[in-house]
């Protein structure tokens, strides 16, 4: 089995493992370093549990290969908190309450953050589709969506 050694950036950090040919960047992120924040929730792409920030767009880390992320940037949610100070989204997420069990959290948080970056002022419409690709299975997602919107304006007030 072909091993390769990878550089990429991570949360900031210049960071380098090894993985094989077929190993996916959800393993790499869970299994080698110990960045559990990424669920797993199905492997296949469907559930958005998984999704990271790679190059500036949301993707699955399940449906990445951990070859193809060499020389990329990567944004895990480990990296959307500055120190002891939460995200705009991670605070609004706790002050609506719109997390249960936190499986499908980190997706949506990564998810959301990507939609925002794109669009600082969307619609609830937008919000929905924008994270339609993210399943929870928990919160009936309307308490995510007003978090969402809610931090929106935050962020477009306060500039961040």
């Amino acid at each position: 089995m072909a091993r390769h050694i990878v550089t990429t950036t991570i949360n900031g950090d210049e960071v380098e493992f090894t993985c094989s040919t077929e190993q996916t960047l959800l393993d790499v992120l869970r299994g080698q370093l110990h960045m559990t924040g990424t669920k797993n929730g199905c492997g296949t792409g469907d559930c958005g549990a998984c999704t990271v920030i790679f190059n500036g767009r949301p993707v699955n880390a399940c449906l990445v290969l951990g070859v193809e992320v060499g020389g990329g940037a990567i944004e895990t949610i480990e990296g959307m908190s500055t120190g002891n100070e939460l995200h705009p989204l991670q605070q609004k997420f706790l002050d609506y309450a719109a997390l249960q069990c936190g499986v499908c959290t980190p997706g949506i948080l990564n998810m959301a953050k990507a939609l925002l970056e794109k669009n600082p002022d969307p619609s609830e419409r937008e919000v929905r589709f924008g994270l339609a690709g993210n399943l929870c299975r928990c919160t009936g997602y309307d308490k995510i969506v007003r978090a969402v919107l809610d931090a929106a304006r935050e962020m477009r007030i306060n500039g961040s």
